[in-house]
């Protein structure tokens, strides 16, 4: 399914949650939408979901605008951050909730939860009281609780923040497979940039409500369009140094009182451009240390393998 948003908003009472967001999902992909606490990725997601009317804008699946659709008529699945399973069901209750709501025969019902629930490695658990899993199995339930309705379109809000750091690994890769290997369009909302970076095909970096930008992973950390997204983006974050621009001998450097480096032609020229000072970002990895003695300069320390002060060369 390929979902288009176009110059979707919403508001309450002059509280901006999302302002003119356009974008386009295409069919198969998984989009991030990624972002701070309150930078509207949420808001959007359930207003893809249905559950938020828009303010403004629309929502279009497969080129069909779906604003006044009902949520259980638009095909989608989705995946909470609480798991919001029904403690006094069973396992196989809660996924399969939603064929009984269809009212789909027993045995279908049947082969169907049975067949999602061997794909989520909890077929042999389909007899528990949800009180009885840990949390991995639990989200695994409520996986299988969205992907049994077979749906087109997946809707994901921070489903893995409360599981443990390795318990997190091991799902986003398992999410990620099933994913791929069932090709249905995948929104995934979350505030942890190594999520979004390992799993999406293209990332939507959000702040206060305001689309900052939407790209592939590799370019949004290696060529930020903003100064928000080259901050946001990256652990640890970029660091940012006032320069001016200056041409040199054919060379191109960035000077102040700090540094003066030589920059490529292809980043500079557009610095440049802009004349007076301007902002570099340097990402921490990409700076090398380099150790050079100091002309003239000794100084005394210990040598453990002779046991002995000997003299040493000072560094810069």
């Amino acid at each position: 399914m390929k979902v288009e948003l176009e110059n979707l908003s919403k508001s309450w009472d002059g509280v901006v949650g999302a302002d003119n967001v356009t974008l386009d999902i295409a069919d198969s992909d998984l989009v991030a939408f990624l972002g701070p606490s309150g930078c509207g990725k949420t808001t959007t997601l359930l207003m893809v979901a249905g559950i938020y009317k828009p303010t403004g804008g629309t929502i279009s699946f497969d080129g069909r605008v779906v604003n006044e659709v009902a949520p259980k008529d638009r095909g989608i699945g989705m995946v909470f951050q609480s798991y919001a399973l029904y403690p006094h069901m069973t396992v196989f209750g809660n996924i399969s909730y939603p064929l009984r709501l269809q009212k789909l025969d027993k045995g279908d019902i049947k082969k169907r939860v049975q067949k999602v629930a061997d794909m989520m490695g909890i077929g042999d658990l389909l007899d528990r009281q949800i009180a009885q899993l840990s949390g991995g199995q639990q989200q695994r339930v409520s996986l299988g609780r969205a992907l049994v309705k077979e749906p087109q379109l997946l809707l994901f809000d921070e489903p893995l923040s409360n599981l443990d750091a390795r318990l997190r690994l091991t799902m986003r890769g398992e999410i990620k497979r099933l994913q791929k290997d069932l090709g249905i369009t995948s929104i995934y909302v979350t505030h942890d940039q190594v999520e979004a970076m390992t799993m999406a095909d293209r990332i939507a970096v959000m702040s206060k409500g305001v689309l900052q930008a939407y790209d592939i992973p590799e370019a949004l950390y290696d060529r930020p369009k903003t100064l928000f997204v080259a901050g946001f983006v990256g652990n640890p974050p970029m660091n940012f140094l006032d320069v001016e621009i200056m041409r040199s001998n054919g060379e191109f450097r960035a000077q102040s009182e700090a540094i003066d480096l030589v920059l490529p032609h292809d980043r500079a020229e557009k610095a440049l451009a802009a004349k007076g000072r301007v902002t570099m970002g340097l990402r921490p990895e990409d700076v090398d240390l380099v150790l050079r003695p100091r002309p003239g300069s000794r100084s005394w320390g210990w040598s453990r393998s002779s046991s002995h002060w000997d003299e040493r060369t000072s560094w810069e």
